[in-house]
């Protein structure tokens, strides 16, 4: 089902560089256990409860076990896909590891979706197993899920994390001895993926409004892995804490994979809190983090920061939204740690970032410098190189680019030399350091979340008061920028800000997604050719947030 694009081409490039190692994301975790199988690898705090959960190597390795050969058991097969919609819980690393003993494709989906996203999302994938928790922050998961199985026809299971029936998550998938009824070696070693196999397929918003799903191999995310721990000179002595969603890809390589990969705990808050997290960065020693803007923002001006920032929190790497300077500059200063900024994407992860020994000026103006294997280019609208300086728009050519867009070959074009076009815009200066300053997609980046406006304009045309709609960034000093709406009404109707987000809700759609402003106007500006021009909107959500 999942068909990848791997030219043998870009395979014999990438192992002559020695950009791929062959080694599958399974194998640095058979690493980890081998060699520290009573070192704790994750903690989890839950919310809710205040229940906080720790797990060694080996305790980890026992429940995907478990859970590795319940999904055989319940028909799953190599490059099938698992669904999990599950919060920084310890069940999701045991879950994406249970995927990887038997070759099955790990298909991580954001707590926030709802129906309207996740009925396109589990059909597209053609997913045979989801796994949901029964309530999350106040959300009835169980009963969501109910209600769309009519129109999941190739989803065959659900299981539950907290539910209660006969498809509770413990009881169906790691309570039974499957190892007694199973010859759990010979499963595996007939299952277990190659380092080319796709594993992970995480779905992101583009131009079009319709969410892609993005398929990654072990090969390239390796790259991303052992190169992200080298920028950031992390040992098994580090503890990540990690508050971002590991069904991003921010949570789920930067903060699950290069912990495994570097032996090390890894500690997770499954709903942002920043004086919560600074205990918890606290108790459990943590020294390094990666999120967006808002968690930098949110932990600097923290009023318990000064009582638990301990000398061992060395270091906050920051990207998914645009850095405000004068924030990095007082969150360096006011926490004393080390900052770095990154910029990549879902489509090929992290792929600059600035250095620990950088100049302030570097820190905290540019995105960082290439990575080693990696290749940028800026170009014009004629595809013309621009001169440093200049903004042009951002291609991209790395060893952890994706293997393409699931069922949308048409999507990436298929590696011959080309770059991928990021939609991003920058400037790089003389010395190679890019400054991300815009994008040419049709997006928001709402706290490191891409918002897809597409989507969301389509659904407010629904209306019947409405004309036309138009959603474009609003920018805001702590999430980056905000979803602002324009509308024009037909005559004689009226919407409220309360009718709209109601009519959304009706709809189904992810509450995140809703737009926190909206604007009536005459007309929109148009172009010749009867396009809106949504840089005239922009300037004018500028103002509106300015009042």
């Amino acid at each position: 089902m999942v068909d990848p694009i791997l030219p043998q081409s870009r395979i014999d490039d990438m192992q002559r560089h020695g950009w791929w190692q062959n080694k599958t994301l399974l194998e640095y975790f058979e690493a980890a256990l081998r060699e520290r199988p009573e070192a704790i690898a994750v903690v989890d705090l839950r919310t809710a409860t205040g229940v906080k959960n720790s797990l060694s190597f080996a305790a980890l390795n026992d429940k995907a076990t478990r859970i590795a050969l319940a999904l055989v058991h319940y028909g799953i097969g190599k490059q099938d896909v698992v669904s999990f919609q599950l919060p920084n819980w310890w069940e999701f690393v045991a879950v994406n590891i249970a995927c990887l003993k038997i070759g099955a494709v790990s298909n991580p989906l954001m707590p926030i979706f709802r129906q309207r996203e996740l009925s396109y999302m589990v059909d597209f994938a053609e997913s045979k197993v989801m796994i949901i928790p029964s309530v999350f922050r106040g959300f009835d998961h169980e009963a969501m899920l109910a209600e769309l199985r009519p129109q999941l026809p190739k989803l065959q299971h659900v299981f539950v994390v907290g539910g209660t029936g006969d498809n509770n998550f413990e009881q169906a998938l790691i309570d039974p001895p499957w190892e007694d009824q199973m010859d759990a070696d010979q499963i595996f070693a007939e299952r277990a993926p190659a380092a080319n196999d796709v594993i992970e397929l995480m779905y992101t918003s583009g131009t079009t409004g319709t969410p892609k799903g993005v398929m990654h191999a072990s090969n390239a995310l390796g790259f991303s892995i052992r190169t992200f721990i080298e920028r950031i000179h992390m040992t098994d002595d580090d503890v990540m804490y990690m508050g971002s969603p590991l069904a991003h890809q921010t949570g789920f390589l930067y903060g699950l994979w290069i912990s495994i990969a570097a032996k090390t705990k890894l500690v997770l808050q499954d709903q942002w809190q920043a004086d919560t997290a600074w205990r918890l960065i606290d108790e459990e020693q943590a020294t390094c983090t990666m999120g967006a803007t808002p968690f930098l923002a949110d932990l600097t001006h923290s009023p318990v920061a000064a009582r638990h920032n301990s000398k061992r929190f060395r270091l906050f790497i920051c990207g998914g939204a645009p850095v405000p300077r004068n924030l990095a500059q007082e969150a360096a200063e006011r926490l004393q740690i080390d900052l770095m900024t990154v910029w990549g994407m879902t489509e090929c992860g992290v792929i600059t970032s600035t250095l620990l020994d950088d100049p302030p000026q570097k820190t905290f103006q540019t995105d960082g410098i290439i990575y080693p294997g990696c290749a940028l280019r800026l170009v014009d609208e004629h595809d013309n190189e621009v001169p440093p300086g200049t903004e042009g728009r951002v291609l991209q050519q790395s060893p952890s680019s994706f293997l393409g867009y699931l069922k949308r070959p048409e999507a990436y074009g298929r590696y011959d030399g080309d770059y991928f076009d990021t939609g991003d815009l920058a400037k790089l200066d003389h010395d190679g350091y890019i400054r991300i300053t815009g994008r040419s997609k049709d997006i928001i980046i709402r706290g490191g979340e891409n918002i897809p406006i597409v989507e969301i304009e389509n659904v407010l045309y629904e209306h019947p008061a409405t004309i036309d709609v138009a959603v474009v960034a609003m920018p805001d000093e702590r999430l980056g920028e905000l979803g602002c709406c324009f509308i024009t009404l037909q005559p004689g109707r009226r919407l409220s800000f309360e009718d709209m987000k109601e009519f959304l809700s009706e709809r189904k759609v992810a509450k995140s997604y809703w737009p926190e402003h909206l604007e009536i106007i005459a007309e929109m500006p148009r172009t010749a050719s009867g396009k809106i021009q949504k840089f005239q909107l922009r300037e004018m959500a500028k103002t509106v947030r300015d009042n």
